[in-house]
């Protein structure tokens, strides 16, 4: 793990994301061979939007993360397994919604492949409300490893702030801006109106770092640090792009990256890649799955 730069007051401004404050910043050194960089796992999906989990774990492992493994419904494993043949797939049973039968915690086999990661993402395309809450409470209580909860996996926290106080900050939280309201119980409107405000009042509440954006993006400590990053426009307001970054934010966990260091890292992986896409392409029509083939790059261009 690497150490944070001086925390800043949590009553001041936030820190505004560049590569100059990530290089002064570094992620952890990435070893030799894949094990050095940690194993991901990724736990959503369902037969109505296979793809969320794609685009997720195709950005964890360009973010450099060693070894993927997805847990997904029993329907879409075969063609995710071809389509991520770098990848361990486990098909898991289905509910009527199409989504995963939360009896598959049942046996342990999957809060075991889940707790031997180094950082698991969790809900990211899942379907399912009720469902998508139960398989969480059945898996994560018992699990001693950094997670980070998307779409669906937020729903947990919904019901109950405290659900990941157990895990002491190793968690991060990426919702967009309708689930940030969500979780708060909050006014949408007020929440578009300061952003930065409502993730450091939910990262304060969770006890997990909070990365949450719209036209900007904010990543909330849980102890009031604040970063505030404007990269990536308004072409990354696209279907998938948060499971794109939600995916990097899970590959940099990973390989070592403390949770909030991953999605300070993250959020300026996902914005910067954005902004390579609309030089090329447009500053508007670009896909989500374009993002994670930017990420080395952007990496690359940081780390020199």
């Amino acid at each position: 793990m690497t150490t944070a730069p001086p925390s800043p007051d949590a009553s001041a401004d936030a820190t505004t994301v560049t590569s100059a404050v990530l290089r002064a910043w570094p992620l952890p050194p990435p070893g030799v061979g894949k094990e050095s960089r940690g194993r991901t796992v990724v736990l959503g999906g369902s037969v109505k939007t296979p793809g969320a989990v794609l685009l997720a774990a195709e950005s964890a492992l360009r973010s450099g993360a060693g070894k993927l493994q997805v847990a997904t419904t029993a329907g879409t494993a075969v063609a995710l397994g071809v389509a991520l043949p770098e990848a361990l797939v486990l098909g898991l049973p289905e509910t009527g919604e199409g989504g995963i039968d939360p009896v598959c915690a049942d046996d342990g086999e999957l809060t075991e492949l889940v707790g031997g990661a180094h950082a698991a993402l969790l809900g990211v395309g899942a379907v399912g409300e009720r469902d998508t809450r139960a398989l969480l409470e059945a898996v994560v209580p018992a699990l001693d490893t950094t997670v980070v909860l998307d779409a669906l996996g937020l729903a947990p926290v919904t019901a109950d702030v405290s659900f990941l106080h157990h895990l002491d900050g190793r968690a991060v939280l990426t919702p967009n801006l309708a689930e940030l309201a969500i979780v708060l119980d909050a006014d949408p409107e007020e929440v578009e109106g300061d952003v930065g405000a409502a993730a450091r009042e939910l990262a304060r509440r969770s006890r997990c770092t909070v990365a949450a954006g719209g036209g900007e993006s904010w990543v909330a400590a849980p102890d009031g640090r604040c970063w505030r990053d404007a990269s990536g426009g308004a072409g990354l307001g696209v279907s998938g792009s948060g499971d794109v970054l939600a995916g990097i934010v899970t590959g940099l966990c990973a390989r070592g990256a403390d949770p909030t260091q991953a999605a300070v890292w993250g959020v300026h992986l996902h914005g910067r890649a954005g902004d390579r896409l609309a030089s090329a392409v447009g500053r508007l029509g670009f896909l989500a799955r374009e993002l994670p083939g930017q990420v080395p790059a952007v990496l690359a261009e940081i780390e020199v």
